[in-house]
């Protein structure tokens, strides 16, 4: 493809920056992922018309061009590599950035919002958006709606798909559309449009209807899943809505241009209790006694990760400022000298309640105490918040530290993101680390304990191809492991590049052949985010994971 006359052509009607210079193409190259696409051009849409002359524009021209696309993004955080793509890049964050006033019933906001932005403002009225992701202060909300983002929140608060109550979004037609729940009446005169619009309306409702046992039972039995289309919950036999569609679909049916999001109240106090776990077999027993309690979260990490926030203490400097690193160090010091004499614990458990009176966070913590005495565990009571955010900033910070300080070894998120029931973690664990051991992989877990859902992130040398060699068979065995515990391969990061193709082995041939009929309506000429979902490839994927890396 001819960059020079293409960018000539799409000038003729695009109005934003189109930028093609070789700094600009090596930095939208990558995500956070291990994977490394070089796009040709990447552009910086300064409105809503903007990316309807762009859309039109790829449909136009899409014969002339056929590997011609749009991939969307914002903040650049995907783990997947759902945010490159070797046509064009779309980026958000630029100048489609604004938000609404803030509502609890209901804000709008741009998809190039930055979270750490809109929270600052959902604060001032008490409010927040409580689906946030560990990369909170880097991640948009357009990436956010596009994964079904999820967190430490999401055990008591649920994922992003619960918090969209609207949906602009520019459909492969160039043509911007408004998506919300809707009522059978409603949904009647949609379908008799006979438009763009009315024939999506009419070809989901009848693949729904006419599916719907077999949709509702494809449905992953845990606590979430970003893996597929969720179109389980479209239809729920009195109301018909496609924004359930669009949120966790990576950007492969269409541009989500703006969305009114819904808010909850932020609690006024909260309290941290860390548990310090060595024996795995009471997992599932402990697990159960501390969701009894009802936390607001309940997140864990590793002793690598453990290990690695101690031997990177100097680099939460720049997280959290001297005098918090140094208070960071006092309050961890007691701590550290026992783990010395006693070594590290296999994971560290934090459990938070929240409330807006203090006596009864209180009640909430002495009561779990009490309930889980009799375990061989440790527990700590972080009663002040700076030192809850101190071990909030190693759960948070522990991918970052990974990526940005470990030398000769790069991250390597290939099985980052598996889900199973809480209740099967005494069996599933010992098997995935087996085959992490079998294969002598150097790793971390973290991730949310009450949900059963955990990041498991590789340390390997991209310089050694017998590493690189590694990773097609590890991700087989583990994303197997996981399906046969009835769990989902990925639970809040999406398929992205990495396990797009493992869609169907989790779903099965009919339930995947559904997914193709969706992304056919909405997308026939495959103009959005090739090679994800249901057009991934592991061929394609495993080709361009980063030299050098």
């Amino acid at each position: 493809m001819d960059t020079a006359k293409l960018i000539q052509e799409l000038r003729e009607t695009f109005k934003g920056e189109i930028v093609f210079d070789e700094k600009t193409l090596a930095l939208y190259s990558h995500d956070t992922s291990l994977f490394e696409i070089k796009p040709q051009i990447v552009v910086f849409p300064s409105n809503i018309a903007d990316i309807k002359a762009l859309v039109f524009f790829v449909k136009k021209n899409k014969n002339k061009y056929p590997k011609l696309s749009i991939t969307a993004r914002s903040g650049g955080t995907d783990m997947t590599g759902g945010a490159i793509n070797d046509s064009i890049i779309l980026d958000f964050s630029k100048h489609l950035n604004q938000m609404g006033e803030i509502n609890p019933e209901g804000t709008i906001v741009e998809p190039g919002v930055f979270y750490r932005d809109f929270e600052k403002q959902t604060l001032k009225k008490g409010l927040y958006l409580p689906s946030y992701p560990a990369s909170k202060n880097i991640c948009c909300l357009g990436g956010m709606i596009a994964n079904n983002a999820g967190g430490e929140k999401t055990l008591a608060h649920g994922k992003t798909i619960d918090y969209v109550l609207e949906l602009k979004v520019v459909l492969s037609d160039g043509r911007e559309y408004v998506f919300k729940k809707i009522s059978k009446k409603e949904l009647d005169q949609k379908i008799k449009q006979d438009d763009f619009e009315g024939e999506i309306y009419k070809k989901v409702y009848k693949l729904v209807t006419e599916n719907l046992e077999t949709i509702k039972n494809a449905k992953p039995k845990v606590s979430k899943n970003s893996t597929g289309y969720n179109l389980w919950d479209v239809w729920d036999g009195e109301f018909f809505d496609l924004t359930k569609l669009f949120v966790g679909s990576q950007g492969t049916l269409g541009m989500v241009t703006s969305a009114k999001i819904k808010l909850i109240e932020k609690k006024k106090h909260s309290g941290l209790l860390v548990i310090y776990l060595n024996d795995i077999k009471i997992l599932p027993d402990l697990i159960g006694d501390v969701l009894s309690q009802h936390p607001e979260s309940f997140e864990a990490f590793d002793a690598y990760t453990l290990k690695l926030a101690i031997r990177f203490m100097p680099q939460f400097i720049q997280i959290l400022g001297l005098k918090g690193t140094i208070s960071m160090g006092m309050q961890f010091l007691p701590t550290l000298l026992e783990f010395i004499f006693k070594g590290l614990p296999k994971f560290t458990l934090l459990v938070e309640f929240d409330s807006d009176k203090q006596e009864e966070i209180n009640t909430r913590v002495e009561n779990l105490r009490a309930k889980i005495a009799s375990y061989p565990i440790k527990t700590v009571l972080a009663e002040k918040d700076k030192e809850a955010e101190n071990y909030w900033t190693i759960r948070r910070e522990s991918f970052n530290l990974l990526r940005k300080n470990v030398k000769n070894k790069h991250t390597a998120p290939f099985i980052d993101d598996l889900i199973v029931r809480p209740e099967f973690l005494v069996d599933f664990f010992p098997k995935l680390t087996a085959i992490l051991e079998k294969y002598k992989l150097e790793y971390t877990i973290a991730g949310h304990m009450g949900d059963g859902n955990f990041h498991i992130i590789p340390l390997m040398d991209f310089s050694k191809a017998s590493e690189v060699d590694k990773i097609p068979v590890i991700e087989d065995e583990v994303n197997q492991l996981v399906i046969s515990f009835g769990g989902s391969i990925s639970a809040e990061h999406n398929e992205g590049l990495v396990r797009g193709h493992y869609t169907k082995k989790m779903y099965g041939e009919k339930v995947f052949g559904f997914f193709k009929q969706v992304k056919e309506i909405f997308d026939p000429n495959n103009i959005f985010n090739p090679h994800k979902k249901t057009d991934a490839s592991q061929v394609y994927s495993l080709s361009h994971i980063r030299e050098g890396f």
